[in-house]
């Protein structure tokens, strides 16, 4: 859809350092530093998106295979945020109400992050993890470069 910023995100090369993973039908993408309601200078690392590929505004209006892909690529990443950040939580939430293109929120939540601070809250902790556009580049290798060792029980 030509007025979406998720679809044209998708387009755009200049994202591409950002996307985590991607396929025919999902996107998983790291939160940039620069959002549609002003520039931030650093972003709280580890912040990820799965996007649906398909433009469609709702969980509801996924096909079956679009709704496992982006299944599987929401259990994928936050077991990485895990193994390889060091979360020993993470969020995850779909708002829907100022983009009108699927995404799920996958919010990590580092140890040492007061009670207070928990859920909504997570990114407004003062020490929490912050990093600049070379910080989220390497978190972004890193996580591209973890394996997921598939268990047949799971």
């Amino acid at each position: 859809m030509s007025d979406c910023f998720i679809c044209a995100e998708h387009a755009d090369p200049a994202t591409q350092p950002l996307v985590v993973a991607g396929d025919e039908q999902v996107v998983v993408a790291h939160l940039p530093l620069a959002t549609p309601a002003g520039a931030q200078e650093r972003a709280y690392l580890g912040y990820l998106f799965v996007e649906a590929r398909r433009h469609v505004p709702e969980l509801g209006d996924l096909t079956a295979d679009e709704a496992a892909a982006v299944g599987i690529a929401a259990a994928r990443w936050s077991r990485a945020l895990q193994d390889v950040e060091g979360a020993e939580h993470v969020y995850a939430a779909v708002v829907g109400h100022g983009v009108g293109h699927l995404h799920l929120h996958l919010i990590p939540r580092y140890p040492g992050t007061p009670r207070e601070y928990w859920w909504t809250l997570v990114d407004e902790w003062p020490d929490a993890p912050r990093g600049d556009g070379a910080a989220i580049a390497a978190l972004v290798e890193r996580l591209r470069g973890h394996q997921i060792v598939s268990n047949a029980n799971s």
